[in-house]
């Protein structure tokens, strides 16, 4: 049996924290999700002034992120490049920039998925988060 590293209440609470400082400090209205490694959410906040819709896009992010185990702009370019067929993969729906997975010791062990702001600006609030981490 091999174990593994997964994210513990402390861990989504120092993310969390991390990625709301970045956002306020930037002056960004944000929606931040945290999910584990099956894409389930663990986290979710919508700064104020935040759009509504924002709370339905970072989750999103974040699980197409933590299932696919790559950033969600690598599927946001496979499609602005022309392979259109990928809007009809299942079960990811967040395929814009913005969803970032937490990689431990080689280990996927979830994501961050932030919305709201330019999908650049989203990616780095995220990057943010799990900094946090320190690893």
């Amino acid at each position: 049996m091999k174990a593994r590293p997964f994210l513990e209440s402390r861990d989504i609470k120092a993310m969390a924290a991390a990625a709301e400082a970045e956002a306020l400090a930037q002056g960004w209205a944000v929606t931040i999700a945290i999910v584990d490694d099956g894409g389930h959410l663990l986290h979710l906040q919508r700064l104020d002034g935040a759009p509504p819709i924002s709370a339905a896009i970072a989750p999103a992010k974040a699980q197409t992120a933590a299932l696919g185990r790559r950033e969600s702009k690598v599927y946001e370019d496979m499609i602005n490049g022309g392979r259109y067929s990928f809007l009809s993969a299942p079960s990811l729906s967040g395929l814009l920039e913005g969803g970032v997975p937490v990689v431990v010791e080689g280990h996927c062990i979830g994501a961050v998925g932030v919305s709201g702001v330019k999908s650049s600006e989203d990616a780095q609030i995220a990057r943010a988060a799990i900094a946090a981490l320190g690893s």
